[in-house]
């Protein structure tokens, strides 16, 4: 099956690439892609992909108090929970800083490659003192999925941490990615 991802993939060439070739390159497909587009590429799975990042659509237990959420979050699950999952909501943090934890978390990668095989070997315990990870820290219960998980492999992290498919409800991005520097910033 094909991936609205496959090109800039492609042109990736297997190699991590700057910072700024991954903004140029998601700019160039960013007004084609929606996150019903993405989940709509039947290859979805039904359990949260370990050691990759997962895509998918949530309504969150307790959102009415809730200051602000991520209705489609971008997580790396952690560990289990009762009930659900713990892990990394990307999507708390403002694209270049996407890019700045996953550059972080590279050290955890089970290969030096980029494949569909390479995953992130990482725990809680692993990254809980890495100041940027703080306010990405979610919980997920599977009663209130919404949807399967779209797995995003090893060669696509990159590239997805910087489409701009979040939706947060309560607040604007711009307010939510204020609120993490300012988290980040008092570790």
């Amino acid at each position: 099956m094909v991936s609205i991802l496959d090109p800039l993939v492609d042109r990736q060439g297997g190699t991590t690439k700057s910072t700024s070739w991954y903004r140029n390159a998601v700019s160039s497909i960013a007004d084609r892609v929606t996150a019903r587009k993405l989940m709509g590429q039947n290859k979805l799975i039904g359990r949260p992909s370990a050691g990759r990042l997962n895509l998918f659509f949530y309504d969150p237990k307790f959102k009415k108090t809730l200051p602000y959420y991520d209705t489609f979050p971008l997580v790396l699950p952690l560990e289990p929970i009762k009930g659900g999952f713990m892990g990394i909501n990307f999507h708390y943090l403002a694209p270049v800083l996407r890019f700045r934890l996953l550059q972080t978390l590279d050290k955890f990668k089970n290969r030096n490659e980029l494949t569909s095989n390479t995953k992130f070997d990482v725990n809680y315990n692993d990254i809980k003192r890495i100041p940027m990870v703080k306010p990405t820290i979610k919980k997920y219960l599977f009663q209130h999925l919404r949807s399967n998980f779209l797995r995003i492999d090893a060669q696509e992290a990159a590239i997805a941490v910087y489409l701009p498919v979040q939706q947060f409800k309560k607040r604007s991005a711009s307010f939510v990615y204020g609120q993490s520097r300012s988290i980040i910033g008092r570790t």
